[in-house]
């Protein structure tokens, strides 16, 4: 009986106590608001395709859905106000790095079924209050892949965006929780 009841104590405190899960931000209170600047696309449209580079993609204006992308996200996240560079606590600096696109399957004509789509940016992220770098990330992805045929089938751009979402969202997770 007392096995029992030490049991039920138990699982009471552990219902009550709760997992710690918790949907705040783990920056300080006053770090509640971030400048996105403007990405800056440094990928090079004249390089070469290469053994180790068998493919090479680019995507104009890639750059803009990338900030766009990144504000629509602190938006939608609602952890940190979005304000002008001089009123923001925070100032994310970031620049497109790499765009890939590449194979992932085939069918038995070796055509291309599916494809994975890679974007890489450098992100610096700047607490203004103290004028300090918080930290400095190189060659940060999102990816996302895509069929192009089959009844799951859709358009490169659906691919690239929901690529673009993915990096977006892993760049909020980022500075949000403030590892």
């Amino acid at each position: 009986m007392k096995l029992l009841r030490f049991f039920i104590v138990m699982v009471l405190a552990a219902a009550v106590a709760g997992c710690g899960y918790t949907y705040k931000s783990m920056l300080p209170d006053k770090l509640d608001s971030i400048h996105v600047q403007n990405f800056v696309n440094k990928i090079n449209p004249d390089k070469d395709v290469s053994s180790r580079r068998p493919t090479y993609s680019y995507w104009p204006g890639l750059e803009t859905d990338v900030t766009r992308a990144v504000i629509d996200g602190f938006i939608f996240d609602r952890h940190l106000y979005i304000k002008s560079k001089k009123d923001a606590a925070m100032l994310l600096v970031g620049e497109l790095v790499d765009f890939r696109q590449l194979p992932l399957s085939y069918d038995k004509g070796d055509s291309v079924v599916e494809y994975r789509v890679e974007v890489f940016v450098d992100l610096k992220l700047y607490d203004q209050l103290s004028g300090e770098l918080m930290w400095t990330e190189n060659r940060f992805m999102g990816w996302s892949s895509y069929n192009v045929s089959g009844p799951n089938a859709v358009s490169e751009g659906v691919g690239v965006k929901n690529a673009v979402k993915d990096l977006a969202q892993r760049v909020v997770e980022r500075v949000v929780e403030a590892w």
